[in-house]
Parts: C-alpha cells; sequence; structure tokens
C-alpha cells in the first residue's frame, strides 16, 4: 500500500499517535509503580481509555484520507472500549474491596475494623 499523505494529515495522525501512546505509556508504568491494588488499577484505565482513543483518531484520520472515505469502524471501538473499560475496573474493584473487607484487611479503604459483638446491647 503506497499512501500519499497529506502533510497537514501526517502531522495530525503523528500527534494523535504519539499523545495516544504516551497516554498508554504512563497508565502502564502507574500499574508498575503504585502500591495497592486500588492505586494501580486506576491508572491503566485511564491510560487504556485515553490512550486508545488517540490512537483510533489517528488511525480515523489515516484511512479517510487515503481511502478518500470517511472510515468509521473506529467509532464502534471506541464505543465499546469506552463502555467496558470503566464497568471492569468497577467489578474488579469491587470484588477485591469485597474480599479484603470480608478477611479484614486494615489498609483496605473504608474498613473500620471487625465488626463488634456487643451491637446486640
Amino acid at each position: 500500500m503506497n499512501a500519499d499523505l497529506p502533510v497537514w494529515a501526517a502531522l495530525l495522525v503523528a500527534f494523535f499517535l504519539i499523545l495516544g501512546s504516551g497516554l498508554t505509556l504512563i497508565g502502564a508504568i502507574g500499574a508498575v509503580r503504585l502500591k495497592s491494588f486500588y492505586q494501580r488499577v486506576h491508572a491503566p484505565t485511564l491510560g487504556t481509555t485515553w490512550g486508545t482513543g488517540g490512537i483510533l483518531i489517528a488511525s480515523m484520520i489515516f484511512f479517510s484520507v487515503t481511502k478518500e472515505r470517511l472510515v468509521l469502524h473506529e467509532v464502534l471501538i471506541a464505543a465499546f472500549v469506552t463502555v467496558t473499560t470503566p464497568v471492569t475496573l468497577m467489578l474488579l474493584a469491587r470484588a477485591a474491596l469485597y474480599r479484603d473487607r470480608s478477611e479484614g484487611v486494615v489498609d483496605t479503604p473504608g474498613f473500620d475494623g471487625p465488626p463488634e459483638d456487643d451491637a446486640l446491647d
């Protein structure tokens, strides 16, 4: 495939590719560097959503310009990523929170200590 891209389109594609890959890299670094699961789960979610968005915008611009028609397949991909990523984050965080609270892990967010037996008095 020999694509003759105008300079303005090449600059836009490069900008969005660098932006998207940079955000994804920041999310990956956050997943490695943060200490607890609850901190670690947030960075990759943002990196995935915004990073994928930047790469998809670059893809839309590139293929719309080179094929001389509007390419919108990426809109469907963006919709699925935007919907599924936060839902997955919420399910993972709630499962971990339930597990940690039931096991009595002290540094769990919102943990007030073990239930007291004198609640019936």
